[in-house]
Formats: C-alpha cells, sequence, structure tokens
C-alpha cells in the first residue's frame, strides 16, 4: 500500500493543481508497488499515469489558469507585485511559539465582526524579525492562504526614489490601496526603509520616507494586513515597534525541526532506512531554506541518476556543501 507522506504528497500537488508534481508521486507509487511484486497492480497505475498524461495533451485548454481577482494598475503596478500563494500554517516547520502567535493572528482575524460589536480590533499590522531563509516571507503567503486574501509585495526598488518628496509620495499610494483592496501587504527586507534615524550612512530623502511610514501605518485603520519583515531587528528605528500590534522573532531550526524539515524535503523520494541523526548534525546552524534546497539538489540528483531514491551520502554531501558556503559567509 502507498504509504502515508506519498497519500499526502499526492493530495497536496492535487489540490495545488501541481501536475508535474502529481505525476511523479503517482508514478513513485506505481515503482513503489512493483519493488513489492504487485506487478499488475503496478502497470495499471502507470496505465491510468500515461492516459491521465494523454489527455490533457489533447485537450490543453481543458485547464486555465485563475485570472486574479485584484490587480495593481498604473503606477501602483510598479510599487506593488500581486500573487495569490497556496501554503498551509500545517506546512510550516516553526516554533511552538511562532506556531501559537500565527493562529492568534489568524484566529482574531476571522473572529473580526464578533471583536468589533466589543469596540475591539485584530492583530493586523505584524513585525517579523529573523535571520534570512527562517520562514518570515512565507509566513506573509500563509497568512494569505489562510485567510483567502491575495499577497501584495511592496517593490523597494521603485519605492524609494533619491527625488525629495517622491519616495513618500509612492509610499502614500500604496497605503490608499490598503484601503481599497483588502489584502496581505508585505514590506520584506523592511531595514532598507526602517533605518534607525541618525545611523552613519542615513539620508535626509530616507529619514522623510521612514517618517512618512510612521505617519501613515498609525493612521491606518484599512482591513488590510501589514507584515514588515527584517534581517536585521537590531537596526530598526525604535518608534517603529510600537507601531506594530505584534513582533515575531524567528530562529534557525532546532534538531527536532531540522529532522521534520527533512522528512518533508525528501518525502518524494525517501528511502526508507535513511538514518537522519548525522543529517541533523551536518544540518546545524542552516536555516530552513538551506535545509529544503539541500533536500532539492539530492531530489534532483537522484532523478537525474534515475535512482529510485535519495542517497543518504548524497542528503548529506549538499548539506555540508551549504553549510561550507554559510561559514566562509561569516567568515569574510
Amino acid at each position: 500500500m502507498a504509504r502515508a507522506d506519498q497519500l499526502k504528497a499526492l493530495l497536496r500537488a492535487y489540490a495545488g493543481d501541481e501536475d508535474a508534481q502529481f505525476t511523479a508521486v503517482a508514478l513513485q507509487m506505481a515503482a513503489d508497488e512493483a519493488q513489492k511484486g504487485h506487478v499488475r497492480l503496478a502497470a495499471e497505475l502507470k496505465a491510468l499515469v500515461e492516459e491521465a498524461q494523454a489527455r490533457q495533451q489533447r485537450r490543453p485548454q481543458a485547464r486555465v489558469s485563475a485570472v486574479p481577482l485584484a490587480q495593481p494598475k498604473g503606477e501602483l503596478a510598479e510599487l506593488l507585485t500581486v500573487r495569490y500563494p497556496r501554503h498551509y500554517l500545517s506546512e510550516m516547520v516553526v516554533t511552538p511559539s511562532v506556531e501559537s502567535r500565527l493562529n492568534r493572528v489568524l484566529k482574531e482575524q476571522r473572529s473580526h465582526e464578533q471583536l468589533s460589536r466589543h469596540g475591539l480590533f485584530p492583530r493586523r499590522k505584524l513585525l517579523l524579525v529573523g535571520p534570512p531563509g527562517t520562514g518570515k516571507t512565507l509566513t506573509a503567503g500563509v497568512l494569505a492562504t489562510e485567510l483567502r486574501l491575495p499577497l501584495f509585495v511592496a517593490r523597494f526598488d521603485t519605492l524609494i526614489t533619491k527625488f525629495m518628496g517622491e519616495s513618500a509620495s509612492k509610499l502614500r499610494l500604496v497605503f490608499e490601496a490598503l484601503k481599497a483592496t483588502r489584502g496581505v501587504y508585505l514590506f520584506d527586507e523592511f531595514d532598507s526603509l526602517g533605518l534607525q534615524r541618525g545611523v552613519q550612512h542615513d539620508v535626509a530623502e530616507m529619514r522623510r520616507t521612514l517618517n512618512m511610514f510612521l505617519q501613515l501605518i498609525e493612521q491606518d485603520s484599512s482591513d488590510s494586513l501589514i507584515i514588515a519583515a527584517t534581517n536585521h531587528g537590531e537596526s530598526l528605528d525604535s518608534a517603529l515597534f510600537r507601531r506594530f500590534d505584534d513582533v515575531i522573532r524567528y530562529g534557525t531550526p532546532d534538531e527536532a525541526q531540522i529532522e521534520q524539515l527533512l522528512r518533508n524535503g525528501l518525502a518524494l523520494l525517501e528511502n526508507p532506512k535513511m538514518d537522519y541523526a548525522p543529517l541533523v548534525r551536518a544540518a546545524a546552524g542552516l536555516s530552513h531554506a538551506d535545509i529544503a534546497r539541500a533536500c532539492q539538489d539530492s531530489m534532483k540528483d537522484a532523478v537525474l541518476e534515475q535512482a529510485p531514491r535519495v542517497s543518504p551520502e548524497n542528503v548529506l554531501l549538499h548539506l555540508r556543501e551549504r553549510s561550507a558556503s554559510l561559514n566562509s559567509l561569516k567568515s569574510s
């Protein structure tokens, strides 16, 4: 019978309209049955997959991508990008504290009418602080998915300019969009805007833009969620912290989280005899994103080598490579 992780991966791929992944999991299940001696069942599964692929090729117009309900127009199109993520909180590997706080945000958002009847308001202005690759940007996508809202990402490359007053004017335009279209609005790499006022590299235009952001976020009373994410919480202006409803701190995964990340990342081609203890030790200090990429690299190697399972030695190699790269960056 199919393993639980295969069934979950199959359903997740089906729900996400991920045809390539769905096919890969289905064929893997067929290969498993063949190895167990269930030759007839394996052949039937493979035939069903091939028949489905043939039908899809004959009817390429059958599946049409959903038309986004909200698309920035005019000048806003240069300041915001929009997407509709499909990541759920159950898929995230975070500390119980972070999970609890995110659940609290979701609960309050889903009960906003009940709260408003008592003159109360749900949390909707969040500051996410932590090292790169620890799930801050993913959190914005998860909140958007769970609340069935579009995710708007502010583009700092066009938002911040060198011309006097222009950045503040563009920022005001973004906050007007917050009122017009409910969504999750992500200000990623927020330290580029929220640096402490008066630091060595501070400039007058950045100060004006930061002051405008402080005013706008304090005055904002829309129904949208505002999420600012930064890798350098210590560099942020202290005045920013009290403007947010909650400050959530992320860190690199502990041993239990590392093992869960490895199991999730290797589920499609997992080796049933995999010893995770040496892999967990090799991944110590790596971020969630680094571990996920190492798993992806190992599965790509297995596919290219036409191996039915990932090799523990290969996974260890990719983890050590990423650890070495991280150490070289720290020493440089």
